[in-house]
């Protein structure tokens, strides 16, 4: 691993673990790799979930996003989310931790695109979701 490489991984983590919406989810980050993140977050009860007590879409929607932005943080640049489709497959029950798996399938200087699968604690596909991001700067040259 590069010296680069290292220093973005390690503010990456600082940056997320400061972020208020990501702590009061309880997401956490699980891996980091050049255009992949993978993080995970529980699913509990009258936290994550809506009225049938599974998890909300709006915060399997949250964790989709969180880990596409940062599969996109992972090559140095900053993104804001431009659009972001979800596929909603099969319902969460409340568990210790879900996993979604961020991907880059496209890098530009303006644009790039993402992926994002979340698993349930079985492995199986909850949510299927690609996003647009905007590229607003870098990090570590401020």
């Amino acid at each position: 691993m590069t010296e680069q490489l290292l220093l973005l991984k390690n503010h990456l983590h600082k940056l997320y673990t400061k972020n208020p919406f990501v702590h009061l989810l309880e997401m956490e980050i699980i891996e980091l790799e050049p255009g992949m993140a993978k993080l995970s977050m529980p699913v509990t009860n009258n936290k994550h979930t809506n009225l049938y007590n599974m998890a909300h879409g709006g915060a399997l929607a949250s964790l989709a996003d969180t880990a596409m932005g940062m599969a996109c943080a992972t090559t140095g640049k900053k993104v804001v989310t431009l659009d972001m489709n979800l596929n909603y497959i099969r319902s969460a029950e409340c568990q210790e931790a879900i996993i979604a798996v961020g991907t880059l399938i496209h890098t530009g200087n303006q644009t790039m695109v993402a992926e994002a699968d979340i698993l349930d604690g079985a492995h199986n596909l909850l949510v299927k979701a690609r996003a647009t991001f905007f590229v607003t700067g870098t990090f570590l040259s401020e």
